[in-house]
């Protein structure tokens, strides 16, 4: 039977962000002014407002500056562009995070498309998509970039594995393809109407799971001594009418046969922040030096 070792994403982020604490204090030497991060939350989602008090705490904590933008759930879409566009022309903000998701009456692809793909710190923005694509410097969105960090940092050289991103998302799956094949790996994107789904799973030596079903992935479905990355996050309901989080993949079954698995909570998670706080900086940069 493999001995499996969760990925520890949590203490990789705490390492990660010290580190960009330490680059944020040379830059601010160097310049004369922070990098500054702005969020603008619309509404009142639970979730949403933990996330954005859990962003601007580590954003303050790494040297940057944060700007919080919280609006009520009915704001026009026009005044939401509004704000976004003062955001854009000021000098102080490197970095614009519109929370998702946004209220129904807003349209979200018109919403990021306004952001300057410059301060586009989540990568969604179809311009650093396409430089993504095409092979170029791009910002690219957090997530991803977390788990690609915690492969390499686990296996080192991920040239010529073949990986399966199930999921093929905007946020997650295609970016996150996308960089694999930047490491060189043979990639192929899986989802829900794939044939023998389970079996294009078992062919991976790196399967990334990104759907949002609690526990789709089962532990037969995973190759002897692969790689597991589990993107998702699942509130299902625990004993004493309490909830707990579980991930796309069924955690317990893939133990003695993933050689490596990130757990749910603990995994890709913490280093989402972790990312957009290090894309902030490189946005920094860019405008101070324009690539």
């Amino acid at each position: 039977m493999i001995e499996t070792k969760p990925i520890d994403g949590k203490a990789f982020a705490a390492g990660l962000r010290a580190r960009l604490a330490d680059e944020v204090a040379a830059f601010r030497t160097e310049t004369g002014v922070a990098p500054g991060l702005a969020v603008v939350l619309v509404g009142e989602d639970p979730a949403s407002q933990v996330y954005v008090r859990n962003k601007a705490a580590q954003t303050l904590e790494a040297g940057m500056v944060s700007f919080e933008h919280r609006l009520p759930a009915e704001t026009p879409e026009a005044e939401l562009l509004a704000l976004v566009e003062r955001l854009n022309r000021d000098p102080a903000v490197n970095g614009i995070l519109v929370q998702l998701p946004l209220p129904a009456q807003i349209d979200t692809t018109r919403v990021l498309a306004a952001i300057d793909p410059v301060k586009d710190v989540d990568g969604f923005h179809v311009v650093n998509a396409g430089r993504l694509a095409v092979g170029l410097d791009a910002l690219v969105p957090c997530t991803p970039l977390g788990c690609i960090m915690l492969l390499k940092h686990t296996l080192g050289s991920l040239a010529g594995l073949k990986a399966v991103v199930v999921g093929r998302s905007n946020i997650v799956g295609k970016p996150a393809a996308q960089l694999l094949l930047k490491e060189d790996c043979t990639v192929t994107i899986a989802h829900s109407r794939t044939r023998d789904l389970a079996g294009e799973c078992r062919t991976a030596d790196i399967l990334v799971a990104a759907v949002g079903r609690p526990r789709m992935v089962r532990g037969d479905w995973i190759k002897p001594g692969a790689s597991v990355i589990d993107v998702g996050i699942n509130r299902i309901p625990a004993e004493g009418g309490k909830t707990r989080l579980v991930g796309d993949v069924a955690y317990d079954e893939a133990q003695g046969i993933a050689a490596h698995i990130t757990p749910v909570p603990g995994g890709v998670g913490p280093m989402t922040i972790a990312c957009l706080l290090q894309n902030t900086l490189t946005a920094a940069r860019r405008q101070r030096i324009p690539v």
